[in-house]
């Protein structure tokens, strides 16, 4: 059997957030924003899990939206680190790619959803 490759996609990701989380409230003594982004990225695999079990394809596709729009609230939060030096450029990169590819595969299963769900 496959893995599905949005949740072990999106798990791996929450991981990062946890390890993120640990860094700025540790290392930059910064409270506030790491508690939104902790939240906002471990939400995206925790609504993934859901919609997978999804008792129809509207609750499918209502837990997939909230996946996305989750994961854009995360690449905000992201950005908004980077440009203000809580985190360097470097290290904001690779996760703000995962981010964006997180994003283009809940974007790709959400249209294809809601398309088969027209039909």
């Amino acid at each position: 059997m496959r893995d599905n490759i949005i949740k072990v996609k999106s798990y791996a990701f929450a991981l990062r957030i946890i390890n993120l989380y640990r860094y700025l409230s540790t290392e930059k003594k910064e409270f506030i924003i790491s508690k939104q982004i902790l939240r906002s990225g471990t939400s995206i695999g925790a609504n993934v899990e859901e919609g997978v079990c999804g008792q129809s394809k509207r609750d499918f596709i209502a837990k997939f939206s909230i996946s996305l729009k989750e994961a854009k609230e995360t690449h905000y939060w992201l950005r908004f680190l980077k440009d203000g030096n809580f985190l360097s450029k470097k290290m904001t990169d690779s996760i703000l790619y995962d981010c964006d590819e997180l994003i283009a595969i809940l974007t790709s299963i959400l249209k294809s959803s809601r398309k088969i769900n027209k039909n």
